[in-house]
């Protein structure tokens, strides 16, 4: 035999609503409940979930594009990055500026070609115009391409920005490798 129980509402003892259902909309407890999961139940979606966990954006990817020649011993901006993604438009002239506060993953790789050993690249990720992560490749050999990449998570503000840096050493200028130079970020889920 089969039971069924018809109600728009059910209430706690105290008359306060624990289950209503209005306009095809379910919903379970009220301000200030706590809904509890016993240990060994299983939550089964069948449909769209909406409202749980996050989403990693803002998100960001900018590709070197074009040409950029490094001055010898200068930290220099990497003005030729292009858009590949940018799901919040919070990436624009080479800068990213979060819009959203939380935890952020940051990451930037530059590349040169380089035609004397011992010298150095860095790559730097600058926030407010200060550098906050840098990472640096030492030339092993001649006529090589080379390259720095670099990391950082941060804890950001609507309104902080982040920039990609390069340095080199060669001892004269050095043509920056866009196809292999990218800037890259990210919101953590906290």
């Amino acid at each position: 035999m089969t039971s069924i129980l018809k109600a728009d509402d059910i209430q706690d003892s105290s008359g306060n609503n624990i289950i209503n259902e209005a306009g095809d909309v379910i919903t379970i407890g009220a301000s200030g409940d706590t809904i509890t999961i016993p240990s060994g139940a299983t939550i089964t979606n069948s449909g769209t979930a909406t409202g749980f966990g996050g989403d990693n954006t803002p998100f960001f990817l900018a590709d070197g594009s074009g040409s950029l020649t490094l001055a010898n011993a200068t930290n220099t901006l990497v003005s030729i990055l292009a858009e590949s993604y940018d799901t919040d438009n919070t990436f624009a002239s080479n800068r990213f500026t979060p819009a959203v506060a939380g935890y952020y993953y940051l990451e930037g790789q530059v590349s040169i070609n380089n035609s004397t050993a011992g010298t150095e690249l860095i790559a730097k990720i600058y926030k407010n115009g200060s550098q906050i992560s840098y990472a640096n490749a030492v030339a092993e050999g001649t006529n090589n391409t080379y390259t720095a990449i670099t990391s950082e998570l941060d804890l950001a503000n609507t309104t902080d920005y982040y920039e990609l840096y390069v340095y080199q050493n060669t001892g004269g200028g050095a043509n920056m490798n866009a196809g292999y130079t990218w800037f890259k970020g990210f919101k953590l889920i906290t």
